[in-house]
């Protein structure tokens, strides 16, 4: 009894292997990359052969690029390359046995076979909600086309053909209107048509950032925003909303740098950025913003524009006329502080031509005094 139901087991089980071999043999299998198909030079990268064959007699085809003939006759539905060179560039397929269909095709792609492009954003890097912000991919080689990328998007690569300009090849992308899915770390490849499948080296990151997604923090000055040079300076940040972190922007110069702030333990709703003895170097309009640590690329509305301005020497004790000018004029919004320059500028103007006309005026009178009593005395003596 118990051969004859061993028998009818391993018939059985015999059956549903020939079974499933017969519907792997027929299904396409899929394949797929691991971490990524864009692969930088040097890195390996794992191709992964899927079906629902239990036989797993898989085999590994390039089709595209450059032959690899030792790719082809494993029986594993893994298989590793690397480390990369620009031969691994190419498309890959793989088939689950003599009779299944190849599978879709997978591209492999190598970076850094050519130097990286710049990108930058326009009008800037921090965006309204809603609003829209055009990154510019750029680079001196002429490449036929761009790539840009968003970090942690698998799959959404945009491709724009390139314009030259001034021996430059360049080309802009549209994201917007913004959202909180838009935001984030982007960097852009370039590529030309002859290598579709070797890029350039990836650009520096680009991080695009939402604002207007709460209420705007406060920003001010510890002490008065117009100081000495030399003095310390520390800019506070508070808020009624418990942010993660604070973010402190300079405009000018440093527009976009980003300066990270940590929660005071004693005031939990502030931050204080400490930037130093102050320099003139200093001098200009700050702005904060809050933001999350589960939404980082996320912020608040900016804070009110603080103006700080750094004049002078701590090594002067009385102030002069200037400095005190200097003062004042920092107090005073941007537009009366440029009327009050003209103005200052016409009043030494008329000054100093007032003096020179006082001048001339003392040289030219007693000249003229002169030789109009000189006249005088010789028709008096020729009466005589």
């Amino acid at each position: 009894m118990w051969p004859s139901l061993l028998s009818l087991l391993s018939l059985g089980f015999c059956v549903s292997l020939r079974i499933w071999a017969a519907v792997g043999a027929y299904e396409k299998p899929s394949l797929s990359a691991l971490p990524s198909p864009v692969v930088p030079l040097g890195q390996t990268v794992t191709l992964r052969c899927h079906s629902r064959s239990p036989l797993k007699r898989f085999r590994l085809f390039k089709r595209d690029g450059t032959s690899l003939p030792k790719l082809q006759g494993h029986h594993v539905n893994t298989f590793t390359l690397g480390p990369v060179t620009r031969e691994h560039a190419g498309s890959y397929t793989c088939s689950g046995g003599y009779r299944s269909p190849h599978s879709d095709p997978l591209q492999i792609v190598v970076t850094g076979v050519f130097t990286k492009p710049s990108i930058s954003a326009h009008p800037g890097p921090l965006v309204q909600e809603g609003k829209n912000v055009t990154l510019r991919c750029q680079s001196q080689l002429l490449f036929d086309k761009f790539i840009l990328h968003q970090e942690n998007s698998t799959g959404h690569f945009q491709t724009r053909g390139e314009t030259f300009t001034g021996g430059h090849a360049s080309a802009d992308f549209a994201i917007g209107p913004m959202t909180l899915g838009s935001a984030g770390t982007y960097r852009c490849y370039g590529s030309l048509t002859y290598s579709p499948y070797e890029w350039s080296a990836p650009s520096d990151p680009m991080d695009i950032v939402i604002t207007g997604l709460s209420k705007k923090p406060s920003l001010s000055a510890q002490g008065e925003p117009v100081m000495k040079s030399g003095e310390n300076v520390t800019l506070l940040c508070s808020s009624e909303h418990p942010f993660d972190q604070f973010h402190l922007l300079r405009e000018g110069r440093n527009l976009g740098r980003l300066l990270a702030g940590q929660r005071d333990p004693r005031v939990s709703l502030q931050a204080a950025f400490p930037l130093g003895p102050g320099t003139p170097a200093h001098s200009g309009v700050y702005r904060c913003y809050g933001s999350f640590n589960h939404s980082p690329y996320a912020w608040s509305n900016s804070s009110d524009p603080l103006l700080l301005s750094v004049t002078g020497s701590t090594t002067s004790t009385c102030p002069s006329t200037m400095d005190r000018h200097t003062t004042e004029e920092a107090r005073l919004p941007q537009g009366h502080s440029s009327q009050l320059h003209l103005l200052l500028r016409l009043s030494v103007a008329f000054i100093y031509t007032s003096i020179f006309l006082a001048i001339l005026l003392c040289h030219w009178l007693p000249k003229k005094c002169c030789n109009h009593g000189r006249r005088a005395q010789g028709r008096q003596n020729s009466e005589q």
